[in-house]
């Protein structure tokens, strides 16, 4: 990259005090421009490289069975883990969470070139450097043979790090408020080792990777039964002292963990939910944790130090630390769910729904095969049917089409607030151009007014009943969409490319700063939805995290900042890289078949 400016603590302007003008000083300061990108160090310190995981040197690691496709828990049919009701719930034990884990946050495989190697993992990452933590909050139960407390999940050993033993009857008063069967897992972000390669813009990215895990994290638990949902009225206070991110005499001089988010997870055989803002009542489930009880839990006995990741910085970008100051959710919010009881499925019903038809892929089998494309053939298109059911499985229909939101959009207690500008470039039976997918009809006039009003607007021929798909613009749009991501011919030899615009300052002045890392995190989660649908389609996807941002805003003439392009993807067949050797994911230890 070529950055003028390389040094972080160069002020470019007077620092704003406002929380909500610091975040937007931030995006606009770390954005991409035809003439400059944003700030990095302008090359690569392989002699700092990061450590990709991180252990705690004296945490008790527990081991993880590692399961064969073919053991139990079995993989549901793909299709099915979407369907309400049509996966039977699993309990939680030992081998159940190892199948949870090695779904949503194991490592995959492992590539190979020469004598260098590297993992990669279920959940992707921006440049595979994967700043996001795993955590669990286990209660006592039966059929659980582990001491109740905070454990760290170690990808590479498959294996759970006890970091803290806590009272199992503090954790059963935690979780009081919650269904029965609930237990809490926690994600967190080291922000260095994005900011190793990517510099200032590194915040955006790890929130991206947050995105994509809790759709990882989510989909895992709909293989077994379980539902999920952020408690996300947490304040982030309460989610650091549960997670031990800011016990500081635990980390020393390694890199710090920035707390991100918490969720409930549990069997679903007792309760669904549908999401809601509405007060909380006998019939509602809280989104928060009361931070009195958390702060009797922690005073268990903790376990391990942070191993350091990096010997040495070199360059600090205190822009970072800055923004993850000024977007830190310093309040509880009321949030809530409502949720009802669940008539038990039948036997036979399960069985039909669980199993399907044979020709059916498993969702395990897709998990684990994802990949990141890293080039498109420029030939393969797909059809339009299989378009517009990836454009479904990305709105939430929330007071559309059904009640209840599908997996994975019940984790996520928010209407959408990210809308997609598709560039088509090989969809069978649509032109090519232009579209724009508006995730809640509800916002349809707001973004109407917030771009060109000479555009179309015109429902896409052959779109769904309540799928809202507009044509936008006709005409060959290839080199364009290659152009504004950073020149990457990704972007324009798929079968179509888009990016992710977010109404961006409505929210942020509504609602606080805080919300700005979540509007990446539900582009992360939009993303991991399409990663997993290309596999199921025969294609292959990939994020775009490098494009210009102001030129992508100029094709619609998005002039002010009520709208803002945070994410950028692209679907299409794989070219894949001949001198790669693949290894299984745990050859090193036993391999995953």
């Amino acid at each position: 990259m070529d950055n003028k400016n390389p040094n972080p603590n160069t002020a470019t302007g007077s620092t704003p005090t406002d929380p909500i003008d610091q975040v937007i000083n931030y995006h606009i300061q770390t954005k991409h421009h035809f003439n400059r990108y944003a700030r990095s160090l302008g090359y690569l310190d392989w002699a700092n490289q990061p450590d990709p995981f991180r252990r705690f040197e004296g945490a008790p690691l527990i081991s993880l069975p590692l399961l064969n496709s073919d053991e139990e828990p079995l993989s549901p049919a793909y299709a099915a883990i979407y369907e309400r009701g049509a996966v039977s719930s699993q309990p939680v034990n030992v081998r159940t969470l190892s199948r949870f884990f090695e779904f949503a946050l194991a490592l995959s495989a492992w590539k190979k070139a020469g004598e260098s190697e590297w993992a990669l993992r279920m959940n992707p990452s921006s440049g595979n450097l994967h700043p996001t933590e795993g955590y669990v909050i286990l209660p006592t139960r039966d059929g659980l043979d582990l001491t109740p407390g905070l454990y760290h999940y170690a990808p590479k050993e498959h294996g759970l790090e006890l970091r803290a033993e806590l009272s199992g009857d503090h954790i059963a008063r935690l979780l009081t408020p919650l269904p029965a069967g609930t237990f809490l897992f926690g994600l967190t972000s080291v922000h260095w080792r994005e900011a190793w390669k990517y510099g200032e813009r590194a915040f955006r990215y790890c929130n991206h990777d947050v995105g994509h895990a809790i759709g990882s994290v989510r989909i895992a638990a709909a293989t077994l039964g379980w539902n999920m949902v952020l408690l996300d009225g947490t304040d982030q206070s309460t989610i650091a002292m549960l997670l031990g991110t800011g016990r500081k005499g635990d980390f020393g001089e390694a890199e710090p963990e920035h707390p991100d988010c918490l969720a409930a997870i549990w069997p679903s055989e007792s309760v669904k939910c549908e999401a809601s803002f509405v007060k909380r009542e006998h019939s509602e489930m809280p989104l928060f944790l009361e931070k009195a009880i958390v702060k009797e839990l922690i005073g268990g006995i903790w376990h391990g130090k942070a191993n350091r990741l990096s010997q040495e910085h070199g360059v600090h970008w205190d822009i970072i630390d800055e923004t993850a100051a000024a977007v830190w959710k310093a309040q509880t919010t009321n949030l809530t769910i409502s949720v009802h009881d669940d008539s038990p499925l039948s036997s036979d019903t399960l069985h039909v729904s669980r199993f399907m038809d044979d020709a059916d892929p498993s969702a395990g089998h897709i998990i684990r095969q994802r990949r990141s494309a890293v080039a498109f053939d420029g030939k393969t298109s797909i059809s339009a049917s299989i378009f517009f059911h990836m454009m479904q499985r990305v709105v939430p229909y929330a007071e559309r089409i059904q009640v209840e939101r599908p997996v994975p959009w019940d984790a996520w207690p928010y209407d959408p607030a990210i809308h997609l500008l598709i560039f088509v470039h090989r969809v069978d039976g649509l032109r090519p151009g232009l579209y724009c997918l508006v995730r809640d009809q509800k916002r349809l006039s707001f973004i109407q007014q917030a771009m060109n009003p000479e555009l179309n607007w015109t429902i896409a021929p052959g779109c769904p009943d309540g799928l809202s798909l507009y044509w936008l613009l006709e005409g060959d749009a290839k080199r364009l969409a290659v152009q504004v991501s950073c020149h990457q011919d990704i972007a324009g030899d798929s079968a179509f490319s888009f990016g992710m615009v977010a109404e961006f300052e409505r929210i942020l002045r509504e609602r606080g700063s805080w919300w700005y890392p979540r509007m990446f995190w539900e582009a992360g989660l939009l993303g991991q939805v399409l990663y997993l649908e290309a596999e199921a389609a025969g294609v292959r996807a990939t994020g775009i995290g490098c494009f210009f941002d102001d030129a992508v805003h100029d094709i619609v003439e998005i002039k002010s900042i009520a709208l803002q392009s945070l994410y950028h993807f692209t679907i299409g067949g794989p070219v894949e890289d001949q001198r790669l050797q693949t290894l299984p994911p745990y050859h090193h230890v036993k391999g995953i078949s």
